[in-house]
């Protein structure tokens, strides 16, 4: 389910972490962390292939956020535990309640593509954003780092939402493997039951990115609603009531 759900929109993450931790009680929140990339590694490089195959990704775009985004997990990754969640989790649920208020009030934001708006300032901003910002966040904590260069492609240059979630794709795949290298090195990764889920999150992967390309953006808006709405309740739980 978690491949699926990444595939189409980002946000695997929301329901592997909690599974880790539930399943292996006092499991080190860096080992859930790194278990997970493990396994998604596999299903993003997965959708990444079948969307390449089937639709056109602007690797000039892609490229070099997916470089920068290797080494900026990887720091991620390296901090992960140094900062409390309690620090960053507010910033994060108003950016995600202001991300659903913005698709919301734009029903026609990521349908239709606007190659206009792929300027080359605006391609230099996604690089950044997404190459950095946003893969140093996955480095840190992860859940919901697809969704979030899902909106960055469709929002600063113009790509729809099926477009906009090949390219992330990508980005997602740079992203996993830097933090997945350091979680390693480190000792943060739990193998035989990573690659056991791994198995399982390549089958999800390409059965979403398969029904993503044919349903098309419409169906993957709603699907990041959904996502974006349960990513917000469950940061807002906790926040304010696991305590």
């Amino acid at each position: 389910m978690a491949g699926w759900v990444d595939a189409v929109v980002g946000g695997g993450g929301l329901l592997l972490l909690p599974a880790l931790l539930v399943a292996a009680p006092g499991l080190p929140v860096a080992t859930a962390l790194g278990t997970n990339k493990l396994a998604a590694i596999f299903g993003t490089a997965t959708a990444a292939a079948t969307y390449a195959r089937r639709t056109k990704i602007d690797w000039r775009v892609v490229g070099p956020a997916a470089g920068f985004a290797v080494l900026s997990a990887g720091v991620g990754a390296a901090l992960a535990g140094a900062v409390p969640a309690s620090a960053y989790r507010p910033v994060v649920l108003v950016v995600l309640v202001s991300v659903a208020l913005f698709v919301l009030l734009r029903p026609r934001l990521g349908v239709v593509a606007q190659p206009a708006r792929r300027t080359p300032v605006r391609v230099a901003v996604v690089i950044a954003v997404a190459g950095v910002g946003i893969a140093l966040y996955d480095g840190l904590i992860g859940p919901g780092t697809g969704t979030f260069l899902v909106l960055a492609f469709t929002m600063v240059v113009g790509a729809d939402f099926v477009h906009g979630s090949a390219m992330a794709k990508v980005v997602n795949a740079g992203t996993n493997l830097g933090a997945l290298v350091v979680f390693g090195v480190t000792g943060h990764v739990w193998w035989l039951l990573g690659a056991a889920m791994a198995v399982c999150n390549i089958a999800g992967a390409v059965v979403g990115a398969r029904m993503a390309l044919r349903r098309g953006s419409g169906f993957v808006r709603v699907v990041l609603l959904v996502v974006v709405l349960a990513l917000v309740a469950k940061l807002g739980y906790d926040q304010w009531m696991a305590r």
